[in-house]
């Protein structure tokens, strides 16, 4: 291969899989635009990169989210850009208020969420799904989660947009001064929350946040207010396109949707094979701390590196036929949320949210077929529809 491939071009962005395929053959780790990340492309190099994180520091992360132009920006400081002890105090901390109770706490509000949508979508005329079913389900639900007035819940989406957009590094001066309002807006609207469940503590989640403890510790205000833009983006980024890359599967393959309806019991495989073939998070960021060699490659100290989860997911040396959608594959594959300390917090909340969404949809529907050509987000760390023309057929 010559030249550098830049991973954000349309062509690429449409599917970039092939490209992927390509550097795992002719140039495995390697340098990309924009940016001149240094990418890792194989599955085993990308477990190995995760698991050594003395070497291949989540400060990256840190970095990819805090260029020079954004000034002050709160989700760069969240635990995902932070190594042992800091990121294993703050997980501890955040732990306690994520745990099991907190989604039983949410079950029913999520299904009660997803039927309420999915009972709105026009039935045999053109729809965007985007605005019609992957967005609202993760924004009512991470907009609940994080204390937002119902009215702001559609706001959530534009914050997260601008926030995933930082680390796609825009040159423009307007799109720039985008970015930077919604982090002051974003914070200011999560000061309020704050300061109200200090006020009133409710049965929620950011009570649950301002009360946690270990070892005597609790979260600092810059920690707590972190934690809130990490979860507004990782929350609903992930879940939104998890969702559009589940109806584009729907769409693409009538037989699974009909094998589906007839048995629901299938979701969680299809949920995980979606996650495998087309995974949200395409790739984090890390930060090398001192020379790295990878498929006899060599790496600098601190150089910027992003972990190519996309292309790991469709390594056939781990993933036999991988570019071919399966959901009766064996074993398991956690490397869509991330893998080893930093495996992300919320995976069984997208999953309980994937889960029922595609319940409703599936109970209500018979086919979905394609309306028109869909628009890709523009971030390089997580990928999906922003824009998806979808016709709903039929009813139970």
């Amino acid at each position: 291969m010559s030249g550098r491939i830049n991973l954000l071009a349309p062509e690429v962005r449409a599917n970039p899989y092939v490209v992927y395929a390509e550097l795992r053959r002719h140039a495995p780790v390697c340098q990309v635009d924009p940016g001149g990340y240094w990418v890792i492309t194989r599955h085993d190099d990308v477990v190995a990169a995760f698991k050594n994180p003395q070497l291949f520091s989540s400060t990256g992360m840190g970095m990819a989210t805090k260029p020079a132009w954004l000034g002050h920006n709160p989700f760069s400081d969240s635990m995902i850009g932070q190594d042992p002890p800091q990121h294993t105090r703050l997980r501890n901390l955040v732990n306690r208020a994520f745990g099991p109770p907190v989604l039983a706490r949410l079950e029913g509000r999520v299904r009660h969420y997803a039927e309420a949508i999915v009972s709105r979508i026009p039935e045999g005329r053109e729809v965007d799904f985007v605005d019609a079913f992957t967005l609202p389900l993760p924004a009512s639900v991470i907009g609940e989660l994080l204390g937002l007035e119902p009215s702001l819940h559609a706001r959530c989406k534009r914050w997260a947009d601008d926030l995933t957009s930082i680390t796609a590094n825009p040159q423009d001066e307007k799109r720039r001064e985008e970015i930077r309002a919604a982090v002051r807006e974003t914070e200011a609207e999560m000061a309020k929350v704050l300061a109200l469940r200090r006020r009133e503590p409710r049965e929620d989640l950011v009570t649950d946040l301002l009360q946690a403890r270990v070892d005597g510790q609790s979260l600092s205000d810059a920690e707590l207010m972190s934690f809130m833009f990490l979860l507004l983006v990782a929350g609903l980024e992930t879940t939104i396109h998890l969702l559009g890359h589940s109806v584009r599967v729907l769409m693409d393959r009538p037989d699974v949707l009909a094998r589906l309806r007839a048995d629901r019991s299938l979701l969680p495989r299809f949920i995980e094979e979606v996650l495998r073939y087309e995974p949200p998070v395409q790739a984090m960021g890390r930060l090398t701390t001192a020379e790295a060699e990878l498929s006899g490659v060599r790496i600098p100290a601190g150089a910027k590196v992003m972990l190519l989860i996309g292309s790991a997911n469709h390594d056939d040396t781990r993933f036999p036929g991988a570019d071919r959608f399966d959901m009766d594959r064996e074993g398991v594959n956690n490397l869509p949320f991330g893998h080893g300390i930093h495996f992300c917090l919320g995976a069984p909340l997208a999953r309980l949210e994937a889960r029922l969404g595609l319940e409703a949809l599936l109970s209500r529907f018979e086919r979905l077929t394609p309306a028109g050509p869909l628009e890709w987000n523009h971030s390089f760390t997580v990928r999906g529809p922003r824009r998806l023309p979808v016709i709903a057929h039929g009813s139970a």
